[in-house]
């Protein structure tokens, strides 16, 4: 380690910092927001740095850098394209053993600036200690994506209750189970779901419970997409590594499985047609059960669980029995097979309408209004249609739908596996009969499908052609 990391008070001290162009800006940005009191030394300012000190009242001075203009300094930064004068402020820096920072300049350093993902009170430095500053920032990135801007409330919700915790848990270990419980239960997500006051609330209640045991449970409702474990949103990820018991379905795809938490209990609730693993009255029960139970409950459904995915019907209990849930939407399998395929939805060319329809309802039959879904200016995207694929094909061209629009059948969609097969209305069920087609699939209808050869991207590594 060529560096030990610290973090530096420097809130209304003086920091000297030579140089006053696009540069030294971008350092005072960030000493700016520490509450450093800045000193710029320079003969010219740009505008944005003397904005940016006049707001925080720091000070200008526009000549030369002197020796002396280290006095009372507790870091100097040099940040000028002179390589004489911070070669300068480096030499007059050590020599009082004052720490300095030369931009771009590593061997002129004792203290290096990381890349930073600020989540104040939480903070995260990255460093390659000079040697790799692009990899530095390209961390950072990474962690800017994976760390929602909500973990700064999180932590300032711990920074309030941190004595009171001290008070009531005596030691060490009973404080670091009680801060885990919190922060990844519900009072956490409450906290980064924007509802402070309910967060504040029900931690107030668990401290006010002497023994500190008292645990509520908590359901999460998250759409797994249609299967590329890419097209997960964050919130869907941070929610799988927590939760501690996850309830799934038959089309959430191996790959997003193995995002869930590895300690987790798994619980398959999948159901085909006419052969359900768990009835959907008993899946509902089951959430209630468990998060009395005072788990952290996952319900994972593949595309999004409001999009004939039955979680409507699911949170409505939780909700007669006041179970604290939340619902994350998922991309559902429309978008995900249709912009796998190529196809767009709408296309002021072909369609300026989209309409979702499930290929089978409650009565496990096609029960479709036609006429309504017949007209040409629109696309029809139907969930769950193989097993009526050739009821649907007549049925659109009874009610005057082409016997040539074009039609394609997306068959595990957004996967390595994907195919997609191309044929019209009345094609389209003998070229799945051909190619051995199974579920999960979806259908497109309407004009947008001709578009599939000219905007057909995704290659699987199956090497699978498109028909």
């Amino acid at each position: 380690m060529q560096y030990f990391p610290f973090f530096m008070h420097l809130r209304g001290e003086r920091v000297l910092l030579v140089g006053g162009g696009d540069i030294a800006t971008r350092k005072a940005r960030l000493l700016s927001k520490a509450g450093a009191h800045l000193v710029v030394i320079a003969p010219e300012v740009e505008a944005e740095l003397q904005a940016l000190i006049a707001e925080t009242r720091g000070e200008i001075e526009l000549r030369e850098y002197r020796p002396g203009d280290l006095d009372g300094a507790v870091l100097a930064i040099a940040a000028t394209n002179i390589a004489a004068v911070n070669e300068q402020v480096s030499q007059d820096a050590r020599a009082r053993q004052l720490p300095v920072n030369v931009v771009d300049s590593p061997e002129l350093c004792t203290v290096i600036t990381p890349a930073i993902v600020d989540r104040s009170p939480l903070v995260i430095a990255i460093s390659s200690g000079g040697e790799a500053p692009v990899l530095a920032r390209m961390v950072r990135a990474k962690l800017e994506t994976l760390i929602p801007a909500s973990y700064g409330r999180l932590a300032g919700l711990a920074s309030r209750f941190r004595e009171r915790v001290k008070q009531t848990f005596s030691s060490g270990d009973e404080r670091r189970r009680f801060w885990e419980d919190t922060l990844q239960g519900p009072a956490g997500e409450l906290m980064l779901s924007g509802r402070d006051a309910e967060a504040e609330q029900l931690l107030r209640q668990r401290l006010d419970d002497s023994t500190g045991s008292h645990r509520q449970g908590e359901v999460y409702l998250v759409g797994g997409g249609p299967g590329d474990p890419e097209l997960l949103t964050l919130k869907a990820l941070r929610l799988m590594q927590q939760a501690e018991v996850v309830l799934y379905d038959r089309l959430v795809s191996p790959e997003v499985m193995e995002l869930v938490r590895r300690d987790a209990d798994r619980i398959y609730v999948g159901k085909r047609r006419s052969e359900h693993a768990v009835e959907q009255t008993a899946i509902n029960q089951m959430l209630v059960d468990l998060a009395r139970e005072g788990k952290r409950v996952l319900r994972l459904k593949g595309g999004d669980p409001f999009i004939f995915g039955r979680g409507g019907e699911e949170i409505e209990l939780l909700a007669e029995n006041n179970i604290p849930f939340q619902v994350v939407p998922g991309i559902t399998a429309a978008s995900g097979c249709s912009a796998y395929a190529g196809i767009p939805l709408t296309h002021r060319d072909y369609a300026q309408s989209v309409r979702f329809v499930t290929g089978h309802l409650k009565t496990d039959s096609a029960n479709i209004s036609w006429p309504e879904l017949a007209r040409p200016d629109q696309t029809l995207v139907i969930y769950m249609g193989l097993i009526e694929l050739e009821a649907i094909c007549r049925g659109l061209m009874e009610a005057g739908r082409a016997a040539t629009t074009p039609v394609a059948l997306v068959e595990k969609g957004t996967t390595q596996e994907q195919r997609v097969i191309v044929s019209d209305l009345a094609g389209i069920g003998s070229r799945v009969v051909e190619e051995a087609v199974s579920a999960p699939t979806l259908l497109i209808i309407g004009e947008v499908v001709k578009l599939h050869r000219q905007l057909e991207w995704f290659a699987p590594a199956t090497g699978e052609k498109s028909g």
